[in-house]
Protein backbone atom coordinates (compact mmCIF):
# COMPACT_ATOMS: atom_id res chain seq x y z
CA UNK A 1 0.00 0.00 0.00
CA UNK A 2 1.59 3.07 -1.12
CA UNK A 3 0.22 6.35 0.87
CA UNK A 4 -2.68 6.24 3.17
CA UNK A 5 -5.97 4.14 1.70
CA UNK A 6 -4.48 4.23 -1.77
CA UNK A 7 -3.26 1.28 -3.48
CA UNK A 8 -0.85 1.62 -6.53
CA UNK A 9 0.41 -0.93 -9.11
CA UNK A 10 2.50 -0.92 -11.70
CA UNK A 11 0.49 -1.55 -14.64
CA UNK A 12 0.64 -2.22 -18.47
CA UNK A 13 -0.70 0.57 -20.78
CA UNK A 14 -3.49 0.58 -23.10
CA UNK A 15 -4.20 4.39 -24.57
CA UNK A 16 -6.24 5.49 -27.64
CA UNK A 17 -5.56 8.14 -30.05
CA UNK A 18 -8.37 10.38 -31.58
CA UNK A 19 -6.96 13.49 -34.13
CA UNK A 20 -2.93 13.02 -34.64
CA UNK A 21 -2.13 11.33 -31.76
CA UNK A 22 1.15 9.18 -32.04
CA UNK A 23 2.41 6.33 -29.86
CA UNK A 24 5.42 4.55 -28.34
CA UNK A 25 4.91 1.38 -27.74
CA UNK A 26 6.49 -0.44 -24.70
CA UNK A 27 6.23 -3.62 -23.37
CA UNK A 28 3.46 -4.23 -20.76
CA UNK A 29 4.08 -5.06 -17.46
CA UNK A 30 1.28 -6.07 -15.23
CA UNK A 31 1.29 -6.13 -11.31
CA UNK A 32 -1.86 -7.31 -9.30
CA UNK A 33 -2.86 -6.47 -5.98
CA UNK A 34 -5.64 -8.53 -4.62
CA UNK A 35 -7.69 -7.97 -7.86
CA UNK A 36 -6.99 -4.65 -8.01
CA UNK A 37 -6.11 -3.22 -11.03
CA UNK A 38 -5.39 0.03 -13.49
CA UNK A 39 -4.39 -1.28 -17.02
CA UNK A 40 -3.53 1.67 -19.87
CA UNK A 41 -1.41 1.02 -23.06
CA UNK A 42 0.79 1.88 -24.73
CA UNK A 43 3.34 4.00 -22.16
CA UNK A 44 3.64 7.00 -23.96
CA UNK A 45 2.18 9.30 -26.48
CA UNK A 46 3.49 11.78 -28.50
CA UNK A 47 0.90 14.21 -30.39
CA UNK A 48 0.89 17.69 -32.67
CA UNK A 49 0.02 20.82 -30.81
CA UNK A 50 -3.13 21.99 -31.18
CA UNK A 51 -4.54 18.17 -32.03
CA UNK A 52 -6.75 16.08 -29.60
CA UNK A 53 -5.71 12.82 -27.32
CA UNK A 54 -7.84 10.36 -26.05
CA UNK A 55 -5.80 7.95 -23.41
CA UNK A 56 -7.73 4.48 -22.31
CA UNK A 57 -7.66 2.23 -19.80
CA UNK A 58 -9.37 -0.50 -17.83
CA UNK A 59 -9.61 -1.37 -14.14
CA UNK A 60 -11.07 -3.98 -12.09
CA UNK A 61 -11.37 -4.40 -8.77
CA UNK A 62 -13.07 -7.43 -6.06
CA UNK A 63 -16.96 -8.05 -6.83
CA UNK A 64 -17.12 -8.47 -2.83
CA UNK A 65 -15.28 -7.88 0.01
CA UNK A 66 -16.24 -9.28 3.12
CA UNK A 67 -19.47 -9.92 2.24
CA UNK A 68 -20.36 -6.33 0.88
CA UNK A 69 -20.49 -5.50 -3.03
CA UNK A 70 -17.97 -2.64 -4.21
CA UNK A 71 -19.33 0.29 -5.55
CA UNK A 72 -16.87 2.73 -7.37
CA UNK A 73 -17.74 6.10 -5.69
CA UNK A 74 -15.29 8.25 -7.57
CA UNK A 75 -12.79 8.25 -10.63
CA UNK A 76 -10.60 10.93 -11.26
CA UNK A 77 -7.54 11.29 -13.39
CA UNK A 78 -4.39 13.48 -12.25
CA UNK A 79 -1.03 14.60 -12.99
CA UNK A 80 1.82 15.93 -10.59
CA UNK A 81 0.27 18.98 -10.83
CA UNK A 82 -2.93 18.83 -10.61
CA UNK A 83 -5.27 16.76 -8.46
CA UNK A 84 -8.44 16.46 -10.63
CA UNK A 85 -8.07 17.92 -14.62
CA UNK A 86 -11.99 19.04 -14.39
CA UNK A 87 -11.11 21.26 -11.93
CA UNK A 88 -7.70 22.89 -12.99
CA UNK A 89 -8.49 26.27 -14.71
CA UNK A 90 -5.41 25.35 -17.19
CA UNK A 91 -7.51 22.43 -18.80
CA UNK A 92 -11.20 24.49 -18.13
CA UNK A 93 -12.98 23.19 -21.19
CA UNK A 94 -10.04 20.70 -22.79
CA UNK A 95 -10.89 17.90 -20.75
CA UNK A 96 -13.44 15.03 -21.21
CA UNK A 97 -13.97 11.95 -18.69
CA UNK A 98 -15.91 9.39 -20.21
CA UNK A 99 -16.55 5.66 -18.07
CA UNK A 100 -18.10 2.62 -18.88
CA UNK A 101 -18.74 -0.62 -17.23
CA UNK A 102 -14.88 -0.85 -16.24
CA UNK A 103 -13.39 1.02 -18.96
CA UNK A 104 -11.94 4.87 -18.38
CA UNK A 105 -11.12 7.25 -20.87
CA UNK A 106 -9.32 10.70 -20.71
CA UNK A 107 -9.91 13.24 -23.49
CA UNK A 108 -7.45 16.55 -24.34
CA UNK A 109 -8.44 18.91 -26.73
CA UNK A 110 -6.14 21.48 -28.45
CA UNK A 111 -3.27 20.63 -26.98
CA UNK A 112 -0.22 22.84 -25.60
CA UNK A 113 3.01 22.00 -25.37
CA UNK A 114 2.38 22.91 -21.38
CA UNK A 115 -0.09 19.83 -21.71
CA UNK A 116 3.18 17.23 -21.31
CA UNK A 117 2.91 15.15 -18.27
CA UNK A 118 2.49 11.71 -16.58
CA UNK A 119 -1.07 11.34 -16.64
CA UNK A 120 -3.09 8.33 -14.21
CA UNK A 121 -6.18 7.00 -13.54
CA UNK A 122 -7.74 7.12 -9.93
CA UNK A 123 -10.82 5.01 -8.72
CA UNK A 124 -11.88 5.26 -4.99
CA UNK A 125 -15.01 2.60 -3.79
CA UNK A 126 -16.78 2.31 -0.72
CA UNK A 127 -14.50 -0.34 0.45
CA UNK A 128 -12.02 0.47 3.78
CA UNK A 129 -8.70 1.11 1.81
CA UNK A 130 -10.46 0.62 -1.63
CA UNK A 131 -8.73 3.64 -3.27
CA UNK A 132 -6.30 2.56 -6.48
CA UNK A 133 -4.07 4.88 -8.54
CA UNK A 134 -2.46 3.06 -11.89
CA UNK A 135 0.91 3.87 -11.81
CA UNK A 136 3.35 4.58 -13.00
CA UNK A 137 0.60 6.13 -15.59
CA UNK A 138 0.44 7.67 -19.11
CA UNK A 139 3.79 10.05 -20.32
CA UNK A 140 2.27 12.76 -23.15
CA UNK A 141 4.95 14.79 -25.02
CA UNK A 142 2.94 17.24 -26.73
CA UNK A 143 5.25 18.57 -29.67
CA UNK A 144 4.94 21.98 -32.18
CA UNK A 145 6.62 21.33 -35.57
CA UNK A 146 9.52 23.02 -37.26
CA UNK A 147 11.19 23.14 -40.85
CA UNK A 148 14.74 22.78 -40.64
CA UNK A 149 17.16 22.38 -43.93
CA UNK A 150 18.48 18.66 -44.14
CA UNK A 151 20.54 16.89 -47.04
CA UNK A 152 23.50 16.89 -48.88
CA UNK A 153 24.05 21.17 -49.15
CA UNK A 154 21.09 21.51 -47.40
CA UNK A 155 18.79 21.66 -50.33
CA UNK A 156 15.58 19.92 -48.93
CA UNK A 157 13.65 20.75 -46.08
CA UNK A 158 12.48 18.63 -43.23
CA UNK A 159 9.05 18.86 -40.95
CA UNK A 160 10.19 18.11 -37.72
CA UNK A 161 8.82 17.36 -34.24
CA UNK A 162 10.23 16.83 -30.64
CA UNK A 163 8.90 13.24 -30.04
CA UNK A 164 8.65 10.29 -32.69
CA UNK A 165 5.20 10.37 -35.01
CA UNK A 166 4.35 6.83 -35.31
CA UNK A 167 2.16 5.69 -38.58
CA UNK A 168 4.17 7.64 -40.83
CA UNK A 169 1.59 11.14 -41.32
CA UNK A 170 0.90 13.11 -44.55
CA UNK A 171 2.06 16.52 -44.66
CA UNK A 172 0.87 20.22 -45.65
CA UNK A 173 3.60 22.57 -47.06
CA UNK A 174 3.65 25.79 -47.43
CA UNK A 175 5.22 28.75 -49.73
CA UNK A 176 4.92 32.33 -48.88
CA UNK A 177 1.63 31.35 -47.54
CA UNK A 178 0.26 28.88 -50.44
CA UNK A 179 0.12 25.52 -50.11
CA UNK A 180 1.57 23.41 -51.82
CA UNK A 181 0.71 19.69 -52.74
CA UNK A 182 3.41 17.88 -50.98
CA UNK A 183 2.66 15.00 -48.73
CA UNK A 184 5.74 13.86 -47.05
CA UNK A 185 7.77 15.23 -44.40
CA UNK A 186 10.47 16.55 -47.17
CA UNK A 187 10.52 19.41 -49.49
CA UNK A 188 12.82 20.20 -52.13
CA UNK A 189 13.67 23.91 -51.64
CA UNK A 190 13.09 26.62 -54.74
CA UNK A 191 16.22 28.60 -55.60
CA UNK A 192 14.36 31.77 -55.07
CA UNK A 193 15.95 33.45 -51.75
CA UNK A 194 12.42 35.38 -51.43
CA UNK A 195 10.38 32.28 -50.78
CA UNK A 196 9.73 31.45 -46.97
CA UNK A 197 8.44 27.60 -45.60
CA UNK A 198 6.18 26.35 -43.14
CA UNK A 199 4.71 22.80 -42.77
CA UNK A 200 2.06 20.88 -40.94
CA UNK A 201 0.65 17.72 -40.24
CA UNK A 202 -2.39 16.65 -42.68
CA UNK A 203 -5.98 17.52 -40.80
CA UNK A 204 -4.03 19.87 -38.47
CA UNK A 205 -3.56 23.31 -40.16
CA UNK A 206 -3.87 25.00 -37.47
CA UNK A 207 -1.35 23.70 -35.91
CA UNK A 208 1.51 24.83 -38.73
CA UNK A 209 5.28 25.43 -37.82
CA UNK A 210 6.28 29.57 -37.90
CA UNK A 211 7.32 30.56 -41.64
CA UNK A 212 11.41 30.17 -42.29
CA UNK A 213 13.67 31.99 -44.90
CA UNK A 214 16.01 29.07 -45.66
CA UNK A 215 17.99 31.28 -48.01
CA UNK A 216 19.04 33.85 -45.57
CA UNK A 217 16.86 35.93 -42.74
CA UNK A 218 15.14 38.22 -45.13
CA UNK A 219 12.12 36.59 -47.10
CA UNK A 220 8.21 37.11 -47.65
CA UNK A 221 7.04 35.86 -44.45
CA UNK A 222 3.86 36.21 -41.78
CA UNK A 223 4.18 34.69 -38.73
CA UNK A 224 1.32 34.50 -35.58
CA UNK A 225 2.72 34.65 -32.18
CA UNK A 226 -0.12 32.80 -31.02
CA UNK A 227 -2.29 29.70 -33.23
CA UNK A 228 -5.31 30.12 -30.59
CA UNK A 229 -6.04 32.16 -28.82
CA UNK A 230 -9.43 31.93 -25.75
CA UNK A 231 -10.82 34.80 -24.42
CA UNK A 232 -13.95 36.26 -22.47
CA UNK A 233 -17.25 37.18 -24.01
CA UNK A 234 -17.66 41.54 -23.67
CA UNK A 235 -13.25 41.78 -22.80
CA UNK A 236 -10.48 42.81 -25.05
CA UNK A 237 -7.94 40.98 -27.09
CA UNK A 238 -4.99 41.53 -28.96
CA UNK A 239 -3.98 39.20 -32.08
CA UNK A 240 -0.51 39.73 -33.21
CA UNK A 241 1.63 38.84 -36.04
CA UNK A 242 5.06 38.91 -37.87
CA UNK A 243 6.27 40.07 -40.99
CA UNK A 244 8.23 40.62 -43.87
CA UNK A 245 8.52 41.53 -47.75
CA UNK A 246 11.91 40.99 -49.55
CA UNK A 247 13.42 43.50 -51.26
CA UNK A 248 9.88 45.02 -52.30
CA UNK A 249 7.97 48.09 -50.41
CA UNK A 250 4.68 47.19 -49.20
CA UNK A 251 1.89 48.92 -50.85
CA UNK A 252 -1.06 47.58 -48.69
CA UNK A 253 -1.50 45.79 -45.43
CA UNK A 254 -4.71 44.65 -43.30
CA UNK A 255 -6.08 42.10 -41.13
CA UNK A 256 -8.75 40.19 -42.04
CA UNK A 257 -11.46 37.33 -41.30
CA UNK A 258 -10.59 33.93 -42.28
CA UNK A 259 -14.30 33.06 -43.41
CA UNK A 260 -14.05 34.79 -45.75
CA UNK A 261 -13.19 33.88 -49.34
CA UNK A 262 -9.30 35.04 -50.10
CA UNK A 263 -10.33 36.94 -53.30
CA UNK A 264 -12.90 38.88 -51.57
CA UNK A 265 -11.46 39.81 -48.17
CA UNK A 266 -12.46 43.03 -46.33
CA UNK A 267 -10.06 44.94 -43.94
CA UNK A 268 -11.83 44.68 -40.64
CA UNK A 269 -11.27 48.33 -40.12
CA UNK A 270 -13.66 48.67 -42.74
CA UNK A 271 -16.41 45.61 -41.65
CA UNK A 272 -19.51 47.10 -40.05
CA UNK A 273 -19.40 44.02 -37.91
CA UNK A 274 -16.68 45.50 -36.35
CA UNK A 275 -17.61 48.76 -36.11
CA UNK A 276 -15.67 50.96 -33.67
CA UNK A 277 -14.32 47.78 -32.07
CA UNK A 278 -11.49 47.43 -34.08
CA UNK A 279 -8.03 49.25 -34.18
CA UNK A 280 -4.66 47.88 -35.83
CA UNK A 281 -1.55 48.65 -34.03
CA UNK A 282 1.85 48.86 -35.00
CA UNK A 283 4.21 49.34 -32.10
CA UNK A 284 7.43 48.59 -34.40
CA UNK A 285 8.08 47.95 -37.48
CA UNK A 286 7.33 44.75 -38.65
CA UNK A 287 4.75 43.71 -36.14
CA UNK A 288 0.94 44.27 -36.05
CA UNK A 289 -1.55 43.85 -33.56
CA UNK A 290 -5.35 43.59 -34.43
CA UNK A 291 -6.82 44.38 -30.94
CA UNK A 292 -11.00 43.91 -31.17
CA UNK A 293 -12.95 44.83 -28.15
CA UNK A 294 -16.08 44.21 -26.80
CA UNK A 295 -16.10 40.46 -28.03
CA UNK A 296 -18.79 38.54 -29.16
CA UNK A 297 -19.70 35.35 -29.45
CA UNK A 298 -20.01 35.82 -33.87
CA UNK A 299 -16.15 37.10 -32.92
CA UNK A 300 -14.80 33.86 -33.02
CA UNK A 301 -13.34 33.35 -35.73
CA UNK A 302 -9.32 32.25 -37.80
CA UNK A 303 -8.13 36.02 -37.95
CA UNK A 304 -5.67 36.16 -40.63
CA UNK A 305 -2.88 38.83 -42.22
CA UNK A 306 -2.61 39.83 -45.61
CA UNK A 307 0.15 42.34 -47.31
CA UNK A 308 0.27 43.54 -51.01
CA UNK A 309 3.84 44.53 -52.78
CA UNK A 310 4.54 45.08 -56.49
CA UNK A 311 5.59 41.36 -56.75
CA UNK A 312 3.84 39.37 -54.60
CA UNK A 313 0.21 39.35 -52.26
CA UNK A 314 0.81 36.89 -48.97
CA UNK A 315 -1.49 34.37 -49.90
CA UNK A 316 -4.44 34.12 -47.39
CA UNK A 317 -4.02 29.95 -47.60
CA UNK A 318 -1.70 29.70 -44.33
CA UNK A 319 -4.01 29.63 -41.14
CA UNK A 320 -3.92 32.70 -38.66
CA UNK A 321 -4.85 32.69 -35.47
CA UNK A 322 -8.19 31.07 -34.38
CA UNK A 323 -10.17 33.33 -31.67
CA UNK A 324 -12.71 31.33 -29.60
CA UNK A 325 -14.82 33.63 -27.62
CA UNK A 326 -16.03 31.74 -24.31
CA UNK A 327 -18.03 32.61 -21.34
CA UNK A 328 -17.83 31.36 -17.73
CA UNK A 329 -20.93 29.11 -15.99
CA UNK A 330 -21.37 27.18 -12.57
CA UNK A 331 -22.27 23.90 -12.66
CA UNK A 332 -23.52 22.31 -9.53
CA UNK A 333 -22.39 18.76 -9.76
CA UNK A 334 -23.55 17.27 -6.18
CA UNK A 335 -25.58 18.05 -3.47
CA UNK A 336 -26.85 17.10 0.21
CA UNK A 337 -30.03 19.03 1.52
CA UNK A 338 -29.91 20.25 4.88
CA UNK A 339 -33.69 21.50 6.95
CA UNK A 340 -32.70 24.53 5.50
CA UNK A 341 -29.84 25.04 3.55
CA UNK A 342 -28.09 22.88 0.75
CA UNK A 343 -24.16 21.54 0.77
CA UNK A 344 -23.54 21.84 -2.96
CA UNK A 345 -20.17 20.84 -5.00
CA UNK A 346 -20.10 23.77 -7.83
CA UNK A 347 -17.54 23.37 -11.05
CA UNK A 348 -16.52 27.25 -13.04
CA UNK A 349 -16.62 26.22 -16.38
CA UNK A 350 -16.22 27.40 -19.74
CA UNK A 351 -15.71 25.76 -23.60
CA UNK A 352 -11.74 27.18 -23.42
CA UNK A 353 -9.22 28.70 -21.27
CA UNK A 354 -7.06 31.22 -21.88
CA UNK A 355 -3.09 30.62 -21.84
CA UNK A 356 -1.21 29.73 -18.41
CA UNK A 357 -2.80 29.11 -14.95
CA UNK A 358 -5.38 31.36 -14.75
CA UNK A 359 -6.75 31.58 -10.92
CA UNK A 360 -10.26 31.10 -10.49
CA UNK A 361 -11.75 33.11 -7.59
CA UNK A 362 -15.70 32.39 -6.33
CA UNK A 363 -17.81 35.73 -5.85
CA UNK A 364 -20.73 34.44 -2.83
CA UNK A 365 -22.72 37.45 -2.38
CA UNK A 366 -20.05 39.75 -3.73
CA UNK A 367 -17.59 37.93 -1.37
CA UNK A 368 -14.56 36.92 -2.81
CA UNK A 369 -12.94 33.82 -2.16
CA UNK A 370 -9.79 32.62 -4.43
CA UNK A 371 -9.47 28.54 -5.03
CA UNK A 372 -9.77 26.18 -7.82
CA UNK A 373 -12.56 25.27 -10.36
CA UNK A 374 -14.43 23.49 -7.98
CA UNK A 375 -16.32 24.38 -4.94
CA UNK A 376 -18.23 23.28 -2.12
CA UNK A 377 -19.82 24.92 0.51
CA UNK A 378 -23.28 25.16 2.36
CA UNK A 379 -25.58 27.66 0.48
CA UNK A 380 -29.17 29.32 1.91
CA UNK A 381 -31.70 30.57 0.39
CA UNK A 382 -30.59 34.30 -1.40
CA UNK A 383 -27.20 33.24 -1.75
CA UNK A 384 -25.34 34.23 -4.86
CA UNK A 385 -22.71 32.40 -6.30
CA UNK A 386 -20.57 32.92 -9.27
CA UNK A 387 -16.83 32.75 -10.28
CA UNK A 388 -14.31 34.07 -12.88
CA UNK A 389 -10.69 34.19 -13.71
CA UNK A 390 -8.84 36.37 -10.85
CA UNK A 391 -7.89 39.60 -12.95
CA UNK A 392 -10.97 39.09 -15.14
CA UNK A 393 -13.72 39.78 -12.81
CA UNK A 394 -15.70 41.94 -14.57
CA UNK A 395 -16.15 38.66 -16.97
CA UNK A 396 -17.73 36.70 -14.14
CA UNK A 397 -20.18 33.96 -15.27
CA UNK A 398 -23.62 34.23 -14.16
CA UNK A 399 -24.83 33.73 -10.30
CA UNK A 400 -26.56 29.70 -9.73
CA UNK A 401 -28.74 30.54 -7.22
CA UNK A 402 -31.94 28.28 -5.52
CA UNK A 403 -35.71 29.26 -6.29
CA UNK A 404 -36.47 32.19 -5.24
CA UNK A 405 -40.05 32.00 -5.37
CA UNK A 406 -42.51 29.27 -7.24
CA UNK A 407 -45.36 31.13 -8.62
CA UNK A 408 -48.71 29.08 -9.55
CA UNK A 409 -50.81 30.88 -12.36
CA UNK A 410 -54.37 29.56 -14.08
CA UNK A 411 -55.19 30.44 -17.35
CA UNK A 412 -57.74 31.42 -18.16
CA UNK A 413 -58.69 33.51 -15.17
CA UNK A 414 -62.10 33.81 -13.68
CA UNK A 415 -65.03 31.53 -14.50
CA UNK A 416 -63.53 28.02 -15.51
CA UNK A 417 -67.03 26.07 -17.41
CA UNK A 418 -66.68 22.36 -17.57
CA UNK A 419 -65.23 20.78 -20.67
CA UNK A 420 -62.85 23.94 -21.04
CA UNK A 421 -59.08 24.34 -21.87
CA UNK A 422 -57.46 24.97 -18.88
CA UNK A 423 -54.19 25.41 -18.12
CA UNK A 424 -52.09 26.23 -14.91
CA UNK A 425 -48.48 27.01 -15.19
CA UNK A 426 -45.30 27.17 -12.63
CA UNK A 427 -42.51 29.84 -12.88
CA UNK A 428 -39.66 30.72 -11.04
CA UNK A 429 -36.55 32.83 -10.90
CA UNK A 430 -33.63 29.83 -10.69
CA UNK A 431 -30.36 29.20 -11.82
CA UNK A 432 -29.97 26.15 -12.86
CA UNK A 433 -33.15 26.29 -14.04
CA UNK A 434 -35.76 24.87 -11.67
CA UNK A 435 -37.78 21.65 -12.09
CA UNK A 436 -41.18 21.72 -10.94
CA UNK A 437 -43.74 19.19 -9.47
CA UNK A 438 -47.32 19.91 -9.80
CA UNK A 439 -49.39 18.88 -6.87
CA UNK A 440 -53.36 18.88 -6.22
CA UNK A 441 -54.25 18.54 -1.88
CA UNK A 442 -51.11 16.62 -1.19
CA UNK A 443 -51.21 14.31 -4.67
CA UNK A 444 -48.28 14.35 -6.93
CA UNK A 445 -50.00 15.18 -10.63
CA UNK A 446 -47.33 16.14 -12.62
CA UNK A 447 -43.09 17.00 -13.07
CA UNK A 448 -43.72 19.28 -15.95
CA UNK A 449 -44.01 22.98 -15.89
CA UNK A 450 -47.41 22.93 -17.07
CA UNK A 451 -50.41 20.90 -15.84
CA UNK A 452 -53.14 21.04 -18.51
CA UNK A 453 -56.38 19.78 -18.54
CA UNK A 454 -58.04 20.04 -22.26
CA UNK A 455 -61.54 19.65 -21.16
CA UNK A 456 -61.74 20.02 -17.59
CA UNK A 457 -64.67 18.17 -15.49
CA UNK A 458 -66.24 18.93 -12.14
CA UNK A 459 -64.35 16.07 -10.62
CA UNK A 460 -61.07 18.06 -10.94
CA UNK A 461 -62.04 21.36 -8.55
CA UNK A 462 -59.48 21.63 -6.19
CA UNK A 463 -56.97 23.43 -4.54
CA UNK A 464 -53.53 23.05 -6.24
CA UNK A 465 -50.06 23.92 -6.07
CA UNK A 466 -46.44 23.79 -7.52
CA UNK A 467 -42.52 23.41 -6.09
CA UNK A 468 -39.68 24.75 -7.77
CA UNK A 469 -36.26 22.78 -7.02
CA UNK A 470 -33.10 22.78 -8.40
CA UNK A 471 -29.71 21.77 -6.67
CA UNK A 472 -29.77 24.76 -4.62
CA UNK A 473 -33.04 24.89 -2.87
CA UNK A 474 -37.03 24.40 -3.38
CA UNK A 475 -39.80 26.75 -3.04
CA UNK A 476 -43.98 25.90 -2.43
CA UNK A 477 -46.14 28.34 -4.48
CA UNK A 478 -49.11 29.29 -2.73
CA UNK A 479 -52.72 27.34 -3.39
CA UNK A 480 -55.00 27.77 -6.60
CA UNK A 481 -58.30 27.11 -5.85
CA UNK A 482 -59.79 25.86 -8.93
CA UNK A 483 -63.44 25.70 -9.52
CA UNK A 484 -65.14 24.37 -12.33
CA UNK A 485 -68.42 25.54 -13.30
CA UNK A 486 -71.15 23.37 -15.11
CA UNK A 487 -74.90 23.51 -15.72
CA UNK A 488 -76.63 20.70 -13.30
CA UNK A 489 -76.65 17.37 -13.78
CA UNK A 490 -79.65 14.90 -14.11
CA UNK A 491 -81.75 15.53 -10.38
CA UNK A 492 -83.03 12.62 -8.23
CA UNK A 493 -86.14 12.83 -6.76
CA UNK A 494 -86.53 10.93 -2.98
CA UNK A 495 -90.02 10.31 -1.30
CA UNK A 496 -90.00 10.00 2.64
CA UNK A 497 -90.85 8.49 3.89
CA UNK A 498 -90.71 5.84 1.70
CA UNK A 499 -93.36 3.10 1.30
CA UNK A 500 -97.17 2.84 0.91
CA UNK A 501 -99.07 6.78 0.91
CA UNK A 502 -101.92 7.10 3.57
CA UNK A 503 -104.05 10.39 3.56
CA UNK A 504 -103.39 12.19 5.90
CA UNK A 505 -99.48 11.56 6.77
CA UNK A 506 -96.94 13.63 6.48
CA UNK A 507 -94.66 13.39 2.79
CA UNK A 508 -91.86 15.38 1.72
CA UNK A 509 -90.54 15.16 -2.18
CA UNK A 510 -86.64 15.95 -2.00
CA UNK A 511 -84.71 16.92 -5.86
CA UNK A 512 -81.30 17.35 -5.49
CA UNK A 513 -78.99 17.82 -8.84
CA UNK A 514 -75.33 18.61 -8.50
CA UNK A 515 -74.36 21.95 -9.79
CA UNK A 516 -72.30 24.83 -9.62
CA UNK A 517 -73.12 26.93 -8.66
CA UNK A 518 -75.98 25.46 -6.86
CA UNK A 519 -78.61 25.15 -8.60
CA UNK A 520 -82.19 26.29 -7.75
CA UNK A 521 -85.15 24.05 -7.68
CA UNK A 522 -88.88 24.00 -8.76
CA UNK A 523 -91.48 21.60 -8.65
CA UNK A 524 -94.61 20.28 -11.09
CA UNK A 525 -97.79 18.24 -10.93
CA UNK A 526 -98.91 17.32 -14.30
CA UNK A 527 -97.10 20.38 -15.78
CA UNK A 528 -98.64 22.73 -12.84
CA UNK A 529 -96.41 24.57 -11.01
CA UNK A 530 -96.77 23.96 -7.54
CA UNK A 531 -96.47 27.06 -5.29
CA UNK A 532 -96.06 25.21 -2.10
CA UNK A 533 -92.94 24.23 -3.07
CA UNK A 534 -89.86 25.81 -1.18
CA UNK A 535 -86.10 25.25 -2.33
CA UNK A 536 -85.56 21.78 -3.37
CA UNK A 537 -88.55 20.01 -1.27
CA UNK A 538 -92.21 19.46 -1.88
CA UNK A 539 -93.55 18.83 1.23
CA UNK A 540 -97.31 18.14 2.53
CA UNK A 541 -98.12 18.02 5.94
CA UNK A 542 -101.44 16.06 5.40
CA UNK A 543 -101.61 14.71 1.75
CA UNK A 544 -104.86 13.68 0.71
CA UNK A 545 -105.98 11.93 -2.33
CA UNK A 546 -106.28 14.53 -4.26
CA UNK A 547 -102.58 14.96 -4.05
CA UNK A 548 -101.98 11.78 -6.55
CA UNK A 549 -100.56 12.21 -9.33
CA UNK A 550 -97.21 12.25 -11.47
CA UNK A 551 -94.29 14.73 -9.62
CA UNK A 552 -91.32 16.24 -11.15
CA UNK A 553 -88.99 18.46 -10.54
CA UNK A 554 -86.55 21.43 -12.50
CA UNK A 555 -83.10 22.37 -11.31
CA UNK A 556 -81.56 25.74 -12.83
CA UNK A 557 -78.53 27.31 -12.37
CA UNK A 558 -77.03 30.47 -14.87
CA UNK A 559 -75.42 27.45 -17.29
CA UNK A 560 -78.37 25.75 -17.67
CA UNK A 561 -81.77 23.51 -16.64
CA UNK A 562 -82.28 20.05 -16.17
CA UNK A 563 -85.89 17.94 -15.36
CA UNK A 564 -86.62 15.02 -13.24
CA UNK A 565 -88.09 12.07 -14.99
CA UNK A 566 -91.51 11.85 -13.18
CA UNK A 567 -92.59 10.28 -9.87
CA UNK A 568 -95.79 8.83 -9.48
CA UNK A 569 -97.82 9.78 -6.35
CA UNK A 570 -100.83 7.31 -5.62
CA UNK A 571 -102.16 8.48 -1.80
CA UNK A 572 -104.95 5.75 -0.46
CA UNK A 573 -107.61 6.65 1.75
CA UNK A 574 -107.93 6.13 5.23
CA UNK A 575 -111.27 3.64 5.30
CA UNK A 576 -113.82 2.66 8.29
CA UNK A 577 -114.21 -1.26 7.76
CA UNK A 578 -117.52 -2.58 8.32
CA UNK A 579 -117.97 -6.08 8.48
CA UNK A 580 -121.36 -7.22 7.01
CA UNK A 581 -122.88 -10.60 8.12
CA UNK A 582 -123.95 -11.27 5.25
CA UNK A 583 -121.83 -10.99 2.60
CA UNK A 584 -118.69 -10.11 4.54
CA UNK A 585 -117.53 -7.30 1.99
CA UNK A 586 -114.95 -4.02 2.86
CA UNK A 587 -116.70 -0.92 2.47
CA UNK A 588 -114.44 1.50 1.43
CA UNK A 589 -116.49 5.11 2.27
CA UNK A 590 -114.00 7.05 0.22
Amino acid sequence: MFGPRDKRSSMSVTAAASGFVFILLSLPVVQAYDDWRVTYTPSKICAVKGSSVTIRCSYTYPATMNGVPTVVNQKVWFTEQSDDLTTDSLYVGRVTYSSYSKSCSLTIRDLRESDSAEYKFRFITNQPDGRWTGSPGVTLSVTALHVVPSGYNQETLSCQRSCWLNKNPSYIWYKNGQREYTETSSFLLNPNPSDSYSCAVYGLKHSTSPSVCPHGGSCNRVNYSNRRICAFKGSSVDISCTYNSYNNPIQSKFWFDGRQSRYSSIDLSEDSRYAGRVQVLETERGRSTLRISDLTDADSADYRFKFKTQSIEWGSNLPGTTLTVTALWVQVTRRHVYQSSTKAELKCLSSCSPAGRPSIVWIKNEERTPGKASYEGVFNTGDNISCAFIGHEGYRSPSVYAPRAASAVMSPSGAIMEGSLVNLTCSSDANPAANYTWYKEQTQLSKEPQLVFRSIQSHQSGEYYCTAENELGKKTSENIFLQVKYAPKLPSVTVSPSGEIVEGGSVTLTCHSDANPAAKYSWYKENQALSKALGGECAFLSISPEDTGKYYCTSENLYGQTNSSSLLIDVQCKCSQTTLADTSQRIHPC
